[in-house]
């Protein structure tokens, strides 16, 4: 228990003092929100990946499909690093930079407004951002404090409240900077705590050809007569499986607070080194959780109050007997991507609120010439109280999530997939196609956010009829037909707009 206790405590002092130290690069509003457009490669790529894992992944969703499909799991882990990675950097990482940074974007919805010079797309796509947020941010809490429950024996409340007061505070001194900064360290955390863990837990098994042999003798749910499904190259349910893949792969390309790492980036040779940087430590983390969880039914399940498996306590099952210095690490491991990824979700949701509905300035396009200009002592007083509005905004956000987290609704995977299903629906298609394509309409972008939020909710609270995880996939696949068809439709942008905005790949 010392050796546990000192290490965390190490943990959480360096990213209070990162914090610390960034303070005063988080004076201004690009300052605070995207860390002066001048983050490099390393920080932006391991922000990127630390902000994709979390405990949502380690705990919820390695857990639960590593027991549906056995070591196929592994297969969403190569769809995160492959997709989520590696071609969301190629897709969009260029294009997102430099669109935004010629239009003065600093939060998605602020790119839909101004982009499709619709102010009225900016103030809705921001209210999405912050109530969807909500669910996955408590999933987070969920994970990070199940695991804290197993390795400190510390009650499920009290860990995620030290959990929320510590990430708000070096986020609410340092912003993105400190964010970033402290996404490295956990990132090199994850990188070696992963690869330690597992090698802990097939030791424990015999070894990978045991533990595999083990995995195949187990009969599947669907025909209890029918062995090896668990170990196989895809599992008992293929297209239950594909469906994971789609929505926790595809489904970054459309998030908030993915997206905006590609505002804050340098230039774009530091986009081709960080595409490299982030799809390797993809392969590592979200295929090494993945691999992990696969081997969830060697371990005795836990059985919930209501009778059924507690998914969400199985990988904390699988790591209770490692020895004292491995639970520190993984503790460490799971600390870190849960902190990271809720720096940045708190982060996008106080700052989209800020920006996008407290002070929504007007906007000119480019090209266009301002009027009433402010003097520049008035000016630097209103980015001061942006950037303290965005600070009390981080309390009220990390204060409602927690409420929810207290009082989880559902499984972590469940609370994820409601989350990344609404907004990936409404925002992936026309934010993707809007960097491309100059025919997209703003009308085209009411649908898709009415599609994507519509077919979360309805499913919602008709009981889940499709399950969340499904329902998100074919929200975010379904965007893209919804927003071409309407775009041929419907009415097209000014061309003089269309190319002021386009000017910017010149």
């Amino acid at each position: 228990m010392i050796i546990k206790i000192t290490l965390t405590i190490i943990f959480l002092a360096v990213m209070i003092g990162v914090g610390l130290y960034t303070r005063k690069q988080a004076s201004s509003v690009d300052g605070f929100v995207l860390g002066g457009r001048a983050v490099g490669p390393w920080l932006t790529a391991f922000a990127y990946g630390t902000s994709y894992f979390s405990a949502v992944v380690f705990v919820g969703y390695a857990g639960q499909f590593g027991w549906r499909y056995g070591l196929s799991s592994a297969w969403i882990g190569i769809g995160n690093a492959v997709i989520g990675s590696l071609l969301a950097w190629i897709i969009l990482g260029r294009r997102t930079k430099l669109m935004t940074q010629h239009i003065e974007s600093r939060t998605m919805p602020d790119f839909f407004g101004t982009r499709f010079a619709d102010q009225g797309l900016r103030v809705v796509a921001s209210v999405i951002a912050f109530v969807f947020l909500i669910p996955y941010t408590a999933g987070v809490y969920s994970g990070i404090s199940r695991l804290f429950e197993m390795g400190f024996s510390i009650p499920y409340e009290y860990c995620v409240i030290i959990m929320a007061i510590l990430t708000a505070v070096y986020v609410i001194l340092g912003g993105y900077k400190a964010t970033a900064m402290n996404d490295f360290i956990q990132g090199i955390i994850m990188l070696f705590g992963i690869v330690a863990v597992i090698l802990a837990v097939l030791n424990a098994q015999g070894g990978f050809s045991a533990a595999v042999e083990k995995l195949a003798v187990i009969p599947s749910d669907a025909d209890p007569t029918v062995n090896g499904g668990f170990a196989s190259w895809f599992g008992p349910d293929p297209w239950g499986l594909l469906g994971v893949v789609i929505l926790t792969s595809l489904g970054t390309m459309g998030l908030p607070q993915m997206v905006g790492k590609f505002y804050s980036i340098t230039d774009e040779s530091a986009i081709k080194r960080g595409t490299v940087i982030s799809t390797l430590f993809a392969f590592i983390v979200a295929g090494g959780c993945y691999f992990l969880g696969g081997f969830g039914r060697l371990y005795e399940p836990v059985i919930g109050a209501n009778g059924k498996i507690a998914f969400d306590s199985i990988v904390p099952a699988m790591l209770v007997t490692l020895p004292d210095v491995l639970i520190a690490l993984v503790v460490l491991l799971v600390l870190s991507a849960s902190m990271s990824t809720l720096a940045s979700l708190v982060l996008t949701s106080s700052s989209t609120m800020t920006l996008d509905l407290i002070y929504r300035d007007k906007k000119s396009l480019p090209g266009e010439v301002e009027d009433g200009a402010i003097d520049d002592i008035v000016a630097e007083k209103i980015e001061r109280r942006k950037v303290v509005v965005m600070r009390v905004l981080i309390m009220f956000f990390i204060a409602i999530s927690l409420l929810i987290a207290l009082n989880p609704p559902t499984f972590i995977a469940q609370l994820m997939g409601i989350s990344w299903g609404a907004l990936a629906g409404a925002f992936l298609a026309p934010f993707m196609l809007g960097l491309y394509w100059r025919g997209v309409t703003t009308a085209s972008v009411w649908a898709c956010f009415i599609w994507g939020v519509g077919l979360t909710v309805i499913n919602m609270l008709a009981g889940n009829p499709i399950n969340p995880i499904n329902c998100g996939a074919i929200a975010m696949v379904g965007g893209f037909p919804v927003v071409w068809i309407v775009s041929l439709l419907s009415k097209k942008l000014p061309q003089q707009i269309v190319d002021s905005i386009f000017q910017c790949y010149k």
